[in-house]
């Protein structure tokens, strides 16, 4: 392998250099978008228990924030229980820009290796058949060692190009697609707890007995008022 790098010449270093940024970005994504690490099960029911119990504290949001990035925008929504249900929604999505923000970082960095590996390789090729033809211009066709230099300098970082930007490609595609249907999912879980939240509670039994009662005296003096009708009417200051 070794003997592969050096022969590919200098451009090998930013080879490398890409193959090894994306390794390292692919294992970061492979570790953090794991689902029970974003969307783990039943966490969306347990925060609108939480909310409607009418017990919670800091401590209990904290616990839902902890662990998990749907946690976190959950939280949000916790922390505005009691507001308008537009104020609800706004925190819940300046989160949730914050959270998808945080699964996404990495992956302008891995699509522009996918993009910068192959020309890096190309390049690689045009210097190796310049040092060919120099070799030819200086010496003629009749040193085959000078121009296989050339040519294995070529074909080496061509090869190496193309690996480096097809792996970084298909990780690309695929965790961006991933992180896609987590933003979508997490919205479905989030509008649960929004529409759980903002739900109109029922009245009080005390309200409900006042206006009960209020209504009941009404109505009892409209009748008094009907079974009456030979009300004294003053007119001028004398009685009729």
């Amino acid at each position: 392998m070794l003997d592969y790098i050096l022969a590919g010449g200098i451009l090998m270093i930013p080879i490398v250099l890409s193959s090894i940024i994306a390794l390292v970005i692919i294992g970061n994504l492979f570790l953090t978008l794991k689902r029970e690490k974003v969307l783990p099960d039943g966490l969306t029911n347990q925060a609108r228990k939480l909310a409607i119990s009418g017990k919670m504290t800091e401590a209990h949001i904290d616990q839902v924030r902890d662990g998990s990035l749907l946690g976190r925008v959950l939280a949000a929504g916790l922390e505005s229980v009691g507001s308008p249900r537009h104020l609800i929604k706004e925190n819940i999505e300046e989160t949730g820009r914050h959270v998808v923000h945080s699964m996404d970082k990495y992956m302008t960095t891995l699509g522009t290796i996918a993009a910068i590996a192959p020309l890096l390789g190309l390049l690689g090729t045009v210097v190796g058949m310049i040092s060919v033809f120099s070799v030819i211009t200086a010496q003629g066709v009749g040193s085959p060692t000078e121009l296989a230099g050339g040519i294995s300098q070529a074909l080496v970082t061509t090869a190496a190009g193309i690996t480096v930007a097809v792996i970084s490609l298909i990780a690309h595609r695929y965790y961006r697609s991933k992180i896609n249907d987590y933003a979508v999912e997490m919205e479905k879980e989030t509008i649960k707890l929004v529409d759980t939240v903002s739900a109109p509670r029922a009245s009080s039994p005390s309200l409900k007995k006042s206006a009960t009662t209020a209504q009941v005296q009404a109505q009892a003096q409209a009748r008094a008022a009907q079974m009456n009708p030979n009300a004294r009417k003053v007119r001028g200051g004398k009685v009729a």
